[in-house]
């Protein structure tokens, strides 16, 4: 049976009210109404709303919060009315939760440097789970920057930028430059006193697949470093600077490829190869577009910046209308 999308929108309009006829709608009209303040999306708005000098406004001023028991700020915004009545009163289980999340600190010559992704008590066999990955330390980040402990973030991010000018090969093949780490782990030498790190840049992945999604999330968490703290100064650093360069030098590259989203090996759309979206898997989309609005801001307007300032905010706006228009259903290509 083939439907339309608008026969589909008109159908599913129609189930959702069949089964409520004897319901009265009229007691509805005597409400008031209420005021929703709606967002702009980017392709209204003005690239000058995002410019530089724009951009670097110190982090946390345009919201409202109050400090949280650990320490920082905390956001009232969409926090259950429970939680704030008794904010001084902490769940037991959020005690539990950090103190797990403590343990799987990782330190590097005495410095925390990050968390492992997993630990599993009952198996012996840990895989590459020890390690620390640049995806799963996101949401660990944002809870020590929310609880006033920034500290470990920077650590994160400057390391990570390290490892990110090494020399990256898999089967003798030699990624691009700006490729991140998946996951690094730091290897103790308890006899000589000496940590090192190893990277893994996807050999241990499944299917070896490079690690496309690590540059994007290190960009959002470096922007949310900036944010939370308003040290604009890390980002600003020669370094960071050069990192942000080459992640986009890669994600920017001009091809063969005419659609604008970024494509990447990844199998887990290979069902959705009839809809002509195989191989751009929507998370990694979304993930570039955050990237690339985070790195707009954070980049500078010198004779390196510019050049990618110009090519994000022509990429944003095509990659905007292409995901709008065509995620989920190509339907030409249908």
């Amino acid at each position: 049976m083939e439907l339309g999308a608008a026969g589909m929108r008109r159908s599913a309009s129609h189930n959702s009210l069949s089964g409520s006829d004897d319901f009265d709608l009229t007691h509805l009209l005597n409400k008031p109404r209420i005021n929703v303040e709606r967002q702009r999306s980017f392709d209204d708005r003005s690239l000058s709303d995002v410019s530089y000098s724009g951009g670097h406004a110190r982090g946390g001023g345009g919201f409202d919060g109050m400090y949280s028991p650990g320490g920082g700020l905390r956001s009232l915004v969409g926090t259950p009315a429970s939680s704030a009545l008794h904010s001084f009163e902490p769940h037991p289980i959020v005690g539990d939760a950090w103190e797990a999340l403590r343990r799987s600190l990782v330190f590097f010559r005495g410095q925390p440097l990050g968390t492992i992704a997993a630990f599993d008590h009952a198996s012996e066999e840990v895989l590459n789970y020890d390690q620390v990955f640049v995806r799963d330390f996101v949401p660990s980040a944002m809870a020590f920057l929310m609880n006033g402990e920034p500290e470990i973030v920077k650590n994160f991010l400057l390391k990570t930028v390290l490892l990110q000018g090494w020399e990256k090969k898999v089967d003798r093949f030699k990624l691009g430059e700006g490729a991140m780490p998946a996951s690094f782990k730091v290897l103790h030498d308890d006899k000589k006193g000496v940590d090192t790190l190893h990277a893994d840049f996807g050999e241990s992945a499944i299917g070896r697949v490079a690690p496309v999604d690590s540059g994007f999330w290190w960009i959002i968490l470096l922007r949310a470093y900036t944010k939370s703290t308003g040290d604009l100064t890390l980002a600003e650093r020669p370094e960071c600077q050069k990192a942000m360069r080459l992640i986009l030098s890669l994600c920017l590259s001009e091809g063969f490829d005419t659609f604008p989203t970024l494509l990447c090996a990844d199998g887990c759309c290979m069902i959705d190869r009839r809809m002509g979206v195989y191989g751009y898997p929507i998370e990694i989309q979304s993930l570039f577009f955050m990237a690339l609005r985070c790195a707009l801001l954070m980049l500078k307007h010198d004779a390196e910046g510019k050049d990618f300032v110009e090519r994000i905010a022509t990429r944003l706006h095509a990659l905007s209308y292409h995901m709008r228009s065509y995620f989920w259903l190509d339907f030409q290509q249908l």
